[in-house]
């Protein structure tokens, strides 16, 4: 026993609906309801053939800026990303990217 779900829901940071819908879970299905059951995210609008051509692409110039790096990949492959999924990707890719700097 101990605190009511209402109370529970604050301490742990969530709405007190997530706390009835943990409840019910629980309650439903014990232990293995509450894990979260993610399905891996969205499908990658680039083939896993174009990811390495796009690393390999990128691994021949020392300094790239995400626009450049978006302006290839539309360019190259016909596909838009956000400049924010361009820093994700370079980031997968172990690769910096930065701004431009005038002298």
């Amino acid at each position: 026993m101990g605190d009511s779900v209402e109370e529970s829901a604050i301490k742990v940071g969530v709405t007190k609906k997530t706390g009835y819908y943990w409840q019910d879970d629980w309650n439903t299905g014990g232990y293995a309801a509450l894990i979260p059951n993610f399905s891996g995210g969205r499908k990658s609008k680039l083939t896993d053939e174009q990811i390495e051509e796009l690393k390999t692409l990128l691994e021949n110039k020392d300094y790239w800026t995400t626009k450049e790096v978006l302006e290839l990949i539309k360019e190259k492959y016909d596909v838009e990303y956000s400049q924010k999924q361009i820093g994700v990707i370079l980031h997968n890719f172990k690769m910096y990217h930065s701004k431009p700097y005038t002298l």
